[in-house]
Protein backbone atom coordinates (compact mmCIF):
# COMPACT_ATOMS: atom_id res chain seq x y z
CA UNK A 1 0.00 0.00 0.00
CA UNK A 2 1.27 3.23 -0.63
CA UNK A 3 0.13 7.04 -0.60
CA UNK A 4 -0.82 8.48 -4.26
CA UNK A 5 -1.54 12.55 -4.33
CA UNK A 6 -4.00 13.39 -6.37
CA UNK A 7 -2.29 14.48 -9.50
CA UNK A 8 -0.58 11.45 -9.62
CA UNK A 9 -3.78 9.31 -10.10
CA UNK A 10 -4.11 6.78 -12.98
CA UNK A 11 -7.12 5.11 -14.47
CA UNK A 12 -6.76 1.44 -13.26
CA UNK A 13 -4.94 1.64 -10.09
CA UNK A 14 -6.82 -0.25 -7.21
CA UNK A 15 -7.90 1.28 -4.18
CA UNK A 16 -6.14 0.03 -0.50
CA UNK A 17 -9.01 1.77 1.50
CA UNK A 18 -12.64 2.72 0.80
CA UNK A 19 -14.24 5.99 1.11
CA UNK A 20 -17.08 7.35 2.59
CA UNK A 21 -19.04 10.45 1.70
CA UNK A 22 -19.72 12.27 4.91
CA UNK A 23 -23.06 11.20 5.51
CA UNK A 24 -21.31 7.85 5.58
CA UNK A 25 -22.35 6.29 2.71
CA UNK A 26 -19.39 4.15 1.22
CA UNK A 27 -19.28 5.97 -2.19
CA UNK A 28 -16.03 3.64 -3.60
CA UNK A 29 -15.08 0.11 -2.31
CA UNK A 30 -11.72 -1.06 -1.62
CA UNK A 31 -9.90 -3.34 -4.36
CA UNK A 32 -12.01 -1.48 -6.78
CA UNK A 33 -10.16 0.32 -9.89
CA UNK A 34 -9.71 3.92 -10.21
CA UNK A 35 -12.41 5.54 -12.67
CA UNK A 36 -12.33 8.44 -14.31
CA UNK A 37 -14.99 9.48 -12.71
CA UNK A 38 -13.81 8.23 -9.25
CA UNK A 39 -10.72 9.98 -10.18
CA UNK A 40 -12.22 13.55 -10.77
CA UNK A 41 -14.27 12.32 -7.49
CA UNK A 42 -11.40 12.47 -5.56
CA UNK A 43 -10.27 16.28 -6.99
CA UNK A 44 -13.75 17.42 -6.29
CA UNK A 45 -13.50 16.49 -2.49
CA UNK A 46 -9.85 18.40 -2.15
CA UNK A 47 -8.34 15.18 -1.20
CA UNK A 48 -4.63 15.25 -1.57
CA UNK A 49 -4.48 12.03 -2.50
CA UNK A 50 -5.48 8.00 -1.88
CA UNK A 51 -3.92 4.95 -0.69
CA UNK A 52 -3.25 2.54 -3.41
CA UNK A 53 -2.47 -0.87 -3.54
CA UNK A 54 0.47 -2.25 -5.37
CA UNK A 55 0.19 -3.71 -8.78
CA UNK A 56 0.64 -7.01 -7.42
CA UNK A 57 0.19 -6.90 -3.53
CA UNK A 58 -2.92 -9.12 -2.26
CA UNK A 59 -5.44 -7.05 -1.32
CA UNK A 60 -4.52 -7.23 2.80
CA UNK A 61 -7.71 -8.17 5.45
CA UNK A 62 -9.54 -5.33 7.04
CA UNK A 63 -12.13 -6.01 9.75
CA UNK A 64 -15.60 -4.78 10.00
CA UNK A 65 -13.80 -2.58 13.17
CA UNK A 66 -12.01 -1.38 10.59
CA UNK A 67 -14.50 -0.24 8.49
CA UNK A 68 -16.40 1.14 11.18
CA UNK A 69 -13.42 3.00 12.05
CA UNK A 70 -12.72 4.73 8.83
CA UNK A 71 -16.65 5.49 8.36
CA UNK A 72 -16.96 7.06 12.20
CA UNK A 73 -14.36 9.75 11.19
CA UNK A 74 -15.96 10.77 8.06
CA UNK A 75 -19.08 11.21 9.58
CA UNK A 76 -18.02 12.47 12.77
CA UNK A 77 -15.76 15.47 10.96
CA UNK A 78 -18.52 17.25 9.46
CA UNK A 79 -20.32 17.73 12.92
CA UNK A 80 -16.58 18.94 14.26
CA UNK A 81 -16.21 21.55 11.74
CA UNK A 82 -19.59 22.54 12.27
CA UNK A 83 -18.90 22.89 16.38
CA UNK A 84 -15.66 24.77 15.44
CA UNK A 85 -17.66 27.28 13.02
CA UNK A 86 -19.93 28.12 15.83
CA UNK A 87 -17.49 28.60 18.53
CA UNK A 88 -15.35 30.73 16.39
CA UNK A 89 -18.70 33.25 15.73
CA UNK A 90 -20.39 33.27 18.79
CA UNK A 91 -17.75 32.42 21.65
CA UNK A 92 -20.57 29.06 22.69
CA UNK A 93 -20.37 25.73 22.26
CA UNK A 94 -23.48 23.58 20.70
CA UNK A 95 -22.78 20.04 19.95
CA UNK A 96 -19.14 19.45 21.86
CA UNK A 97 -20.67 17.77 24.38
CA UNK A 98 -22.21 15.36 22.27
CA UNK A 99 -19.51 14.85 19.43
CA UNK A 100 -17.26 14.17 23.02
CA UNK A 101 -19.20 11.55 24.41
CA UNK A 102 -19.29 9.49 20.98
CA UNK A 103 -15.95 9.91 21.28
CA UNK A 104 -15.41 8.61 24.51
CA UNK A 105 -18.47 5.59 23.98
CA UNK A 106 -16.54 4.25 21.40
CA UNK A 107 -12.61 4.63 22.34
CA UNK A 108 -12.20 5.21 26.06
CA UNK A 109 -13.54 1.84 27.23
CA UNK A 110 -10.96 -0.31 24.33
CA UNK A 111 -9.87 -3.79 25.79
CA UNK A 112 -7.41 -4.26 22.84
CA UNK A 113 -5.42 -2.43 20.61
CA UNK A 114 -6.77 -1.28 16.97
CA UNK A 115 -5.21 -0.25 13.76
CA UNK A 116 -5.36 3.06 14.26
CA UNK A 117 -5.74 3.86 10.14
CA UNK A 118 -4.58 7.46 9.05
CA UNK A 119 -8.07 8.99 7.14
CA UNK A 120 -7.61 11.17 4.00
CA UNK A 121 -7.36 14.72 3.86
CA UNK A 122 -8.26 18.02 2.35
CA UNK A 123 -7.31 21.79 2.88
CA UNK A 124 -11.08 22.46 3.78
CA UNK A 125 -11.22 19.57 6.51
CA UNK A 126 -7.75 18.55 7.19
CA UNK A 127 -8.13 20.77 11.00
CA UNK A 128 -11.35 18.62 11.77
CA UNK A 129 -9.43 15.37 10.98
CA UNK A 130 -6.77 16.25 12.60
CA UNK A 131 -8.33 16.86 15.32
CA UNK A 132 -10.78 13.66 15.43
CA UNK A 133 -7.91 11.89 15.50
CA UNK A 134 -6.15 13.30 18.41
CA UNK A 135 -9.43 13.31 20.36
CA UNK A 136 -9.48 9.53 19.78
CA UNK A 137 -6.05 8.91 20.34
CA UNK A 138 -7.10 11.11 23.66
CA UNK A 139 -9.49 8.59 24.38
CA UNK A 140 -7.26 5.65 24.00
CA UNK A 141 -4.35 6.71 25.96
CA UNK A 142 -6.64 7.93 28.75
CA UNK A 143 -8.32 5.02 29.17
CA UNK A 144 -4.71 3.19 29.22
CA UNK A 145 -4.09 5.47 32.08
CA UNK A 146 -7.16 4.77 33.96
CA UNK A 147 -7.39 8.39 33.91
CA UNK A 148 -11.41 9.42 35.55
CA UNK A 149 -14.32 9.29 33.49
CA UNK A 150 -14.68 13.10 34.05
CA UNK A 151 -11.10 14.16 33.20
CA UNK A 152 -11.08 12.25 30.36
CA UNK A 153 -13.97 14.01 28.60
CA UNK A 154 -12.28 17.45 29.52
CA UNK A 155 -9.52 15.73 27.72
CA UNK A 156 -10.89 14.91 24.66
CA UNK A 157 -12.76 18.40 24.68
CA UNK A 158 -9.48 19.54 24.50
CA UNK A 159 -8.45 17.90 21.66
CA UNK A 160 -10.98 18.65 19.44
CA UNK A 161 -10.54 22.74 20.29
CA UNK A 162 -6.53 23.02 20.76
CA UNK A 163 -6.46 23.93 16.89
CA UNK A 164 -9.36 25.60 16.45
CA UNK A 165 -6.70 28.85 15.93
CA UNK A 166 -5.50 26.99 12.68
CA UNK A 167 -9.45 27.09 10.83
CA UNK A 168 -9.37 28.77 7.71
CA UNK A 169 -5.17 29.28 8.06
CA UNK A 170 -3.61 30.32 4.67
CA UNK A 171 -0.07 29.10 6.68
CA UNK A 172 1.36 26.21 4.89
CA UNK A 173 2.64 24.66 8.14
CA UNK A 174 -0.81 23.95 9.28
CA UNK A 175 -1.40 21.36 5.73
CA UNK A 176 1.90 20.12 6.30
CA UNK A 177 3.55 22.09 3.28
CA UNK A 178 7.06 22.40 3.20
CA UNK A 179 7.77 25.51 4.96
CA UNK A 180 10.41 27.24 7.54
CA UNK A 181 10.67 27.40 11.52
CA UNK A 182 9.38 30.70 10.66
CA UNK A 183 5.61 29.68 9.41
CA UNK A 184 5.65 26.60 12.05
CA UNK A 185 6.19 29.53 14.60
CA UNK A 186 3.69 31.42 13.22
CA UNK A 187 1.32 28.68 13.14
CA UNK A 188 2.08 28.12 16.69
CA UNK A 189 0.86 31.42 17.19
CA UNK A 190 -1.79 31.07 15.37
CA UNK A 191 -2.88 28.62 17.53
CA UNK A 192 -2.41 29.80 21.20
CA UNK A 193 -3.79 33.60 20.21
CA UNK A 194 -7.33 31.52 19.46
CA UNK A 195 -7.12 30.13 23.12
CA UNK A 196 -8.83 33.42 24.65
CA UNK A 197 -12.40 31.94 23.51
CA UNK A 198 -12.19 28.72 25.09
CA UNK A 199 -12.42 29.70 28.59
CA UNK A 200 -15.98 31.59 27.77
CA UNK A 201 -17.05 28.68 25.51
CA UNK A 202 -16.25 26.13 28.13
CA UNK A 203 -16.94 28.14 30.77
CA UNK A 204 -18.69 24.97 32.55
CA UNK A 205 -15.79 23.61 32.95
CA UNK A 206 -13.67 26.65 33.98
CA UNK A 207 -10.07 27.05 32.85
CA UNK A 208 -9.15 23.61 32.50
CA UNK A 209 -10.32 23.02 28.80
CA UNK A 210 -7.85 26.31 28.03
CA UNK A 211 -5.04 25.02 30.58
CA UNK A 212 -5.04 21.74 28.62
CA UNK A 213 -4.37 23.19 25.33
CA UNK A 214 -2.35 26.23 26.27
CA UNK A 215 0.20 24.03 28.00
CA UNK A 216 0.33 21.72 25.26
CA UNK A 217 1.07 24.15 22.19
CA UNK A 218 3.62 26.09 24.18
CA UNK A 219 5.46 23.04 25.01
CA UNK A 220 5.51 21.59 21.25
CA UNK A 221 6.62 25.23 20.43
CA UNK A 222 9.52 25.45 22.63
CA UNK A 223 10.38 21.80 22.21
CA UNK A 224 11.12 23.01 18.09
CA UNK A 225 12.56 26.36 19.66
CA UNK A 226 15.09 24.37 21.40
CA UNK A 227 13.90 25.19 24.37
CA UNK A 228 14.67 22.59 27.75
CA UNK A 229 11.36 21.65 28.78
CA UNK A 230 12.37 18.44 30.63
CA UNK A 231 11.18 19.92 34.58
CA UNK A 232 7.95 21.76 32.83
CA UNK A 233 4.87 21.32 35.10
CA UNK A 234 1.66 19.80 33.15
CA UNK A 235 -1.59 18.43 33.59
CA UNK A 236 -1.67 14.93 32.84
CA UNK A 237 -4.34 15.89 30.09
CA UNK A 238 -1.80 18.70 28.56
CA UNK A 239 0.93 15.59 28.62
CA UNK A 240 -1.97 13.14 26.92
CA UNK A 241 -2.63 16.19 24.27
CA UNK A 242 1.20 16.54 23.28
CA UNK A 243 1.61 13.09 22.41
CA UNK A 244 -1.14 12.32 20.59
CA UNK A 245 -1.07 15.86 18.34
CA UNK A 246 2.31 14.73 17.94
CA UNK A 247 1.54 11.49 16.74
CA UNK A 248 -1.25 12.13 14.69
CA UNK A 249 1.13 15.02 13.27
CA UNK A 250 3.94 12.78 11.73
CA UNK A 251 2.16 9.68 10.71
CA UNK A 252 -0.89 11.79 8.78
CA UNK A 253 -0.52 12.69 5.20
CA UNK A 254 -0.43 15.70 4.74
CA UNK A 255 0.11 17.93 1.52
CA UNK A 256 3.82 17.41 0.50
CA UNK A 257 2.62 14.07 0.83
CA UNK A 258 5.25 12.72 3.24
CA UNK A 259 4.63 10.68 6.38
CA UNK A 260 6.69 8.85 9.21
CA UNK A 261 5.80 5.90 10.00
CA UNK A 262 4.32 4.63 13.36
CA UNK A 263 7.36 2.91 13.93
CA UNK A 264 9.65 6.11 13.45
CA UNK A 265 6.87 7.97 15.49
CA UNK A 266 7.40 5.77 18.03
CA UNK A 267 11.11 5.71 18.17
CA UNK A 268 10.99 9.91 18.25
CA UNK A 269 9.17 9.48 21.56
CA UNK A 270 10.92 6.74 23.39
CA UNK A 271 13.94 8.77 22.26
CA UNK A 272 13.36 11.91 24.03
CA UNK A 273 11.73 11.01 27.24
CA UNK A 274 12.25 15.05 28.48
CA UNK A 275 9.66 15.74 26.13
CA UNK A 276 7.73 12.87 26.05
CA UNK A 277 5.58 11.45 29.31
CA UNK A 278 6.81 8.05 29.36
CA UNK A 279 3.59 6.37 31.01
CA UNK A 280 1.84 8.39 28.19
CA UNK A 281 3.78 7.10 25.41
CA UNK A 282 3.67 3.88 27.50
CA UNK A 283 -0.35 3.89 27.20
CA UNK A 284 -0.08 4.99 23.28
CA UNK A 285 1.90 1.79 22.69
CA UNK A 286 -0.50 -0.36 24.57
CA UNK A 287 -3.60 1.35 22.40
CA UNK A 288 -2.42 1.06 18.75
CA UNK A 289 -1.36 -1.80 16.98
CA UNK A 290 2.25 -0.61 15.92
CA UNK A 291 4.42 -3.86 15.03
CA UNK A 292 2.10 -6.92 15.31
CA UNK A 293 1.81 -10.34 13.31
CA UNK A 294 2.06 -9.68 9.50
CA UNK A 295 4.01 -6.62 8.83
CA UNK A 296 6.58 -6.00 6.70
CA UNK A 297 9.69 -4.35 8.19
CA UNK A 298 13.37 -3.49 6.92
CA UNK A 299 15.97 -4.12 9.81
CA UNK A 300 19.01 -2.07 10.41
CA UNK A 301 21.09 -5.61 8.30
CA UNK A 302 19.26 -4.57 5.44
CA UNK A 303 17.04 -7.52 5.38
CA UNK A 304 13.41 -7.31 4.89
CA UNK A 305 11.29 -9.54 7.30
CA UNK A 306 7.41 -10.34 8.47
CA UNK A 307 6.86 -9.48 12.24
CA UNK A 308 5.64 -13.45 13.85
CA UNK A 309 5.17 -12.31 17.31
CA UNK A 310 4.82 -9.07 19.27
CA UNK A 311 7.02 -7.86 21.76
CA UNK A 312 4.67 -6.42 24.54
CA UNK A 313 7.50 -5.33 26.66
CA UNK A 314 9.28 -3.62 23.59
CA UNK A 315 6.91 -2.54 21.00
CA UNK A 316 10.53 -2.28 18.64
CA UNK A 317 11.90 -5.84 19.24
CA UNK A 318 9.50 -8.61 18.29
CA UNK A 319 9.93 -11.89 16.68
CA UNK A 320 10.30 -11.92 13.16
CA UNK A 321 10.72 -14.34 9.79
CA UNK A 322 13.64 -13.33 7.39
CA UNK A 323 12.37 -13.28 4.12
CA UNK A 324 15.97 -14.09 2.72
CA UNK A 325 16.62 -17.66 4.07
CA UNK A 326 13.26 -17.96 6.36
CA UNK A 327 15.32 -18.02 9.44
CA UNK A 328 13.64 -16.72 12.49
CA UNK A 329 15.14 -13.86 14.80
CA UNK A 330 13.98 -13.18 18.45
CA UNK A 331 15.28 -9.38 18.71
CA UNK A 332 14.43 -9.09 22.50
CA UNK A 333 17.31 -12.01 22.93
CA UNK A 334 20.97 -10.56 24.22
CA UNK A 335 22.48 -12.30 21.37
CA UNK A 336 20.10 -10.16 18.84
CA UNK A 337 21.30 -7.19 20.33
CA UNK A 338 22.67 -5.94 17.37
CA UNK A 339 20.05 -6.46 15.22
CA UNK A 340 17.07 -3.95 15.33
CA UNK A 341 13.94 -2.97 13.37
CA UNK A 342 14.49 0.45 11.17
CA UNK A 343 11.18 0.85 9.82
CA UNK A 344 8.15 -0.63 8.28
CA UNK A 345 8.39 -1.24 4.33
CA UNK A 346 6.86 1.23 1.89
CA UNK A 347 5.93 -1.43 -0.34
CA UNK A 348 5.69 -4.78 -0.77
CA UNK A 349 7.56 -4.90 -3.88
CA UNK A 350 9.99 -7.50 -1.95
CA UNK A 351 7.30 -10.16 -1.12
CA UNK A 352 7.92 -13.44 -2.90
CA UNK A 353 4.12 -14.21 -3.67
CA UNK A 354 3.25 -12.05 -6.58
CA UNK A 355 -0.40 -11.86 -8.42
CA UNK A 356 0.89 -12.48 -11.73
CA UNK A 357 -2.34 -11.81 -13.38
CA UNK A 358 -2.71 -8.71 -11.78
CA UNK A 359 0.46 -7.58 -12.93
CA UNK A 360 0.41 -8.44 -16.45
CA UNK A 361 -3.45 -6.74 -16.44
CA UNK A 362 -1.90 -3.49 -15.69
CA UNK A 363 0.92 -4.20 -18.05
CA UNK A 364 3.95 -5.42 -16.05
CA UNK A 365 6.37 -7.64 -17.04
Amino acid sequence: MKFVKQEDLKIGMRLARPIYARNGVLLFDRDSQLTSNAINSVKNFGLFGIYILEPAEPLPPMTEEDREFERFQTVMVAMIREEMDKIISTKHTKNSSNISFQIFKNYAHMESKINFYQNLRSRNDFVARHSLNVAILCALISHALNISLDECERIIQAALVHDIGRVGSKNEAVYGGEVGHNERMRMFQETISAYDILEEAFASEGPAIRRICNQAAHTQMDIENGVDVSDRKMVIGAKVLLVANKYDELTAMSLSGESVSEVKAIKEFLDHPEWYDKEVVAALISSVNILFPGVSVELNTGEKALVLTENVFNILRPTVLCFKDNSILDLSLRSNSDIYVCDVMKTLDNRYIMNTDVLNNLGGD
